[in-house]
């Protein structure tokens, strides 16, 4: 549209100079444009109104162009700006500076113009193609430049100034020797290059190390600063270089997933902040209020208490009677186990492989408006229900054991032992990863924080008794490798249950035989021995926090009295069996997510990372800490007091009433004798009752 009443600008008006018009849109002998000479205007000098046509570059010299040459060499010659405002650049972007150069235009453009052009396409697509590729090492983020002298740490440091000042002095030479002979064996090669580390950037990483250690370990510093040491003099450059390309792939992935956290942060809002009101010492002292009781939901797979050996040996009747043959967890299908695998070919399962959908079905948001009837989508793939039979293929199938019977003949329930030792104000909140096996599901990662800090007890992984058939690794976070690099477990110090009894043997950093730069576990052999370390941190009072718990001790094979399950905590509003689970309770409460994966494209190799037991249970104690936030603020309201520690409840509401009754009515109080014929007890009131009868009148008590 503007172009046509542009246009009408070149038509002469009907009434020519008597026009009267303020805004007359044709052609008047005062607007009038000058004549422009036509070599000036195709060399576009002289900007025109109209929308103009991209001028097409071409090798051979035109008129125009030698015209336009000879009349910019004339020294005389002013230089003509453009009328149209250019609009600034837009923000976050770099300007683009586009510059007229004269030199060209002082010859006759050649063949040679045309690959220039070429040229700067493909610096284009070069910058495109460079936005894609991912960097073989990170970039370091400007630092502060330090000298190789340990850092000063919060509170009191776990050795001397001169100890920790040798340790990392030893610590540094050989990072600085692993350094340069990985140098030296990379010669032309330039993604080995790449890997070498600056003087600067290797005092970075020792001192690195060394504030890890000694915050993480204050207790056991001494010794896990000698294993690093000795970890490193034992370490070739070849082993070196797997370490660093570890190391790169591991930030690679957790840049990723904090990404894409930081993507689904930002739909929640800030995280809440959570304000007791209370010390660590009197929230322990609060958990009392929240213990879940678990003695009539047996029929939820809460164990109160251990099954008897009828009930055993029922189970074991059972177990012989159906031959090995289960039903599929995933795809309900029937198949065969085969525990220690079948003489004839080895096979564990028959059936061949499992198709299955791993996400659950989601109803469909309402629609008031709509009368339709909504089908039901998988979460995984988001196809509908009957669609296909599966997304996902494994090449076993699965099954799950719920019966505690059942579950006591491969490991007896255990319950809970005294422990004289553990101190009396201690919470823990643990989570477990399971597997699965040809003895159902089996433990495979155990984790236990303290509460309320969250600081790291026990994390270690559990050798399964039977043959795995899968890992579970989308959920249990454990993956192959993992078992496969884990160290055995071997304790530094005596266990004591009032320290950190997890230990560190050797570099906590990946090992040369890591390709996922995953963080360093210790394995036990056995669920007996991994349930006697977690009895050796609490007792029958210590509070066990977690989600879901009787999963976890299920697979633990404890009988626990004294538990705060949150899924009891939370209860959904259709009660049991149905449940929320722990990452929408941690978006509705607290606003914060967990869980998170990356992006198929921005995470490594597209890899999941899969749940983390630790991160559960203190996500766990977080929505503890929220819930003593509620019912103590509530609890105040009521007239609860905190005296000494303690929580001193109200005096009771009827007695408070018996006492004040007694001191409105009279002393002497006159039978039925004196009531007449009602038989009824009567007083004279002093002053003004509950019911608001007046002084002196008679009611009846």
């Amino acid at each position: 549209m503007d172009t046509v009443l542009q246009n009408l600008g070149s038509i002469p008006c009907p009434h020519g100079d008597r026009c009267t018009e303020s805004n007359c849109l044709f052609q008047h002998s005062w607007n009038k444009k000058p004549a422009v000479p036509a070599s000036a205007k195709h060399d576009g000098l002289i900007e025109d109104d109209n929308p103009r046509k991209r001028r097409k570059l071409s090798s051979e010299p035109t008129q125009s162009t030698v015209s336009t040459t000879a009349e910019s060499s004339k020294p005389n010659l002013e230089p003509v700006t453009a009328k149209k405002p250019v609009s600034p650049p837009p923000l976050g972007r770099k300007p683009t500076v586009l510059s007229v150069q004269s030199a060209p235009l002082a010859a006759p453009a050649t063949p040679a113009s045309k690959p220039a052009a070429t040229s700067s396409q493909t610096i284009l697509k070069s910058e495109k193609s460079s936005e894609k590729m991912v960097p073989i090492r990170r970039v370091q983020v400007s630092r502060k430049i330090e000298t190789l002298n340990p850092r000063m740490l919060k509170g009191v440091a776990p050795a001397t100034f001169e100890f920790r000042f040798r340790a990392l002095t030893m610590l540094h030479e050989q990072l600085a020797r692993l350094n340069k002979d990985m140098e030296k064996a990379a010669g032309k090669d330039e993604e080995s290059k790449k890997l070498v580390l600056t003087p600067q950037e290797l005092i970075w990483l020792s001192l690195d190390l060394e504030e890890k250690i000694a915050m993480d370990k204050p207790a056991i510093y001494n010794n896990v600063i000698k294993n690093r040491i000795t970890g490193y003099k034992k370490m070739t450059p070849k082993q070196w270089k797997e370490e660093r390309l570890a190391e790169i792939k591991e930030e690679q992935r957790k840049a990723a997933a904090t990404q894409a956290g930081s993507k689904k942060q930002a739909l929640l809002g800030p995280p809440k902040v959570i304000k007791t009101g209370l010390t660590p010492q009197e929230e322990i002292a609060f958990l009392p209020h929240l213990l879940t009781s678990i003695t009539e939901l047996a029929q939820h797979g809460y164990v109160p208490k251990p099954p008897s050996e009828e009930e055993v040996k029922k189970a074991r009747e059972g177990i012989e009677a159906a031959m090995g043959w289960e039903v599929c967890d995933r795809c309900t299908k029937r198949f065969q186990v085969f525990p220690g695998r079948r003489e004839e070919d080895g096979a564990l399962t028959t059936g061949g492989p499992c198709t299955y959908h791993w996400g659950r079905l989601l109803y469909p948001e309402r629609n008031p408006t709509s009368t339709a009837q909504q089908e039901m989508t998988y979460k995984c793939c988001k196809q509908l229900a009957g669609d296909s039979t599966g997304c996902t293929s494994c090449s076993t199938h699965v099954f799950t054991i719920k019966s505690p019977a059942r579950l006591a003949t491969i490991v007896p329930f255990m319950e809970t032992p005294e422990n004289p030792s553990v101190p009396k104000d201690r919470a823990v909140c643990f989570d477990c990863e399971m597997c699965y096996t040809v003895n159902g599901l089996e433990l495979v990662r155990l984790t236990a924080v303290n509460w309320p800090d969250g600081k790291e007890l026990l994390d270690i992984l559990v050798r399964p008794m039977g043959e795995i058939l899968d890992l579970n690794s989308r959920f249990s976070g454990v993956w192959p490798e993992d078992l496969i690099n884990a160290e055995p477990w071997k304790p530094v110090a005596p266990l004591d249950p009032a320290v950190d009894p997890v230990t560190d043997n050797g570099p906590t950093t990946k090992s040369p035989q890591s390709n996922q730069g995953r963080k360093k576990m210790q394995r036990v052999d056995s669920l007996s021995v991994a349930r006697d370390l977690l009895f050796s941190l609490i007792s029958p009072t210590t509070p066990l926090i977690g989600h879901g718990l009787e999963n976890d001790l299920n697979a633990m094979r404890i009988c626990h009295p004294t538990l705060i399950d949150t899924v009891l905590l939370f209860p959904h509003k259709k009660l049991l069996p149905y449940r929320y689970g722990l990452k929408v309770l941690m978006e509705w409460k607290l606003n914060k997510a967990i869980q998170v994966e990356p992006d198929a494209d921005a995470a490594a190799d597209g890899k999941l990372l899969g749940h983390d037991s630790a991160e559960d249970a203190r996500a766990a104690g977080e929505l503890v800490r929220y819930m003593i936030q509620e019912k103590w603020a509530d609890m105040k309201r009521k007239g609860w007091t905190l005296k000494e520690g303690g929580f001193v409840p109200p005096k009771d509401k009827k007695e408070i009433r018996g006492e004040k009754w007694k001191k409105w009515t009279v002393e002497g109080i006159e039978g039925s004798a004196a009531a007449g014929s009602t038989g009824a007890m009567l007083a004279e009131v002093k002053r003004r009752t509950r019911d608001g009868t007046e002084d002196g009148e008679v009611v009846e008590v």
